[in-house]
């Protein structure tokens, strides 16, 4: 193998969190289930995590740039690499009573990286790649994910919940996360493809809010416009107004003009800090439905 600090392209002054970060862009562009049919991506996706489990620790670095392990991270014994049918016998042993293989198979925080960016996938991935795993990986590959879309609705974004209806007729109950925007994709565990002897697929729910409607959604807060009678709008009074919870009263003063808007506090959508946005209502000066004879004739004399 090629100098593991040129092969994940860093200074061998490189930070602790710089070679970490290479290894993650290499892995996420190099994995083989986003490279099926290119068996280069597959050599450099085994490079990259060889070249990671020599440098990527703190002891094994320290040791690499001694000049004590080669690039392949075999011992080097007075002053020459470890090879096949050289070197220390008992390496391999050595190896495997660390909770590795005698073979190089321990991929060490390699490992925990490739799990946390690509889950429970990386079973597969890994063995695909060449890499040893535990016998569950080996034995049990992963179905694959399903893609649905979900209307959300501004009711269901203030409940929290929406049901879905998947292909093999299931409902199943999703619940929606607070602040839940337009394109925003919720996974859910094992809800995707299942076939016989592989562990279930994840369920890709991607969320398509409604706008229209009573109320217009602004971020947590909602805004609604409601009609406001001329007589109200000058003498004051009160007007009953939609929430969520349903119709309330509020108080509008004397002389409020036509756009007005009035905020009532904790009647929107739920927060991520458990709270609630506004209502913002817009109040329209509207005129009788019937023609007032009187009106028209106080407005034509006081021109």
């Amino acid at each position: 193998m090629r100098d593991p600090y040129e092969v994940l392209g860093v200074d061998r002054s490189a930070s602790e969190k710089d070679i970490k970060s290479a290894f993650r862009k290499m892995a996420k562009k190099f994995h083989p289930d986003q490279n099926p049919n290119n068996p280069k991506a597959k050599e450099r996706f085994a490079e990259a995590n060889s070249a990671y489990e020599i440098i990527g620790d703190k002891k094994k670095r320290g040791q690499f740039d001694r000049g004590e392990i080669d690039n392949e991270g075999k011992e080097k014994f007075a002053g020459f690499s470890a090879q096949p049918g050289q070197g220390n016998p008992f390496a391999g042993m050595h190896r495997q009573q660390q909770g590795g293989s005698p073979f190089g198979g321990n991929m060490g925080g390699a490992e925990d990286i490739l799990k946390e960016m690509f889950g429970s996938a990386f079973g597969g991935a890994q063995q695909s790649a060449g890499f040893g795993g535990t016998q569950q990986s080996r034995q049990a590959p992963r179905a694959a994910d399903i893609s649905l879309k979900a209307v959300a609705r501004v009711e269901d974004l203030a409940r929290g919940k929406i049901q879905i209806m998947f292909p093999d007729g299931r409902k199943v109950s999703v619940t929606i996360p607070p602040e839940a925007k337009d394109g925003q994709v919720i996974r859910l565990k094992g809800e995707g493809n299942k076939q016989p002897g592989a562990h279930p697929g994840d369920a890709l729910i991607t969320l398509v809010v409604k706008q229209g409607g009573k109320f217009e959604i602004r971020g947590t807060d909602l805004r609604i416009d409601t009609k406001l009678p001329l007589k109200t709008a000058v003498n004051g009074g009160k007007i009953a107004v939609e929430t969520l919870d349903g119709k309330i009263s509020l108080g509008v003063p004397p002389w409020t003009n036509s756009g007005k808007v009035f905020r009532l506090k904790g009647k929107g959508l739920p927060t991520k800090d458990k709270g609630m946005g506004d209502l913002l209502v817009r109040v329209m000066i509207s005129l009788p439905e019937q023609v007032d004879e009187d009106l028209k004739a106080f407005f034509s004399t006081h021109q």
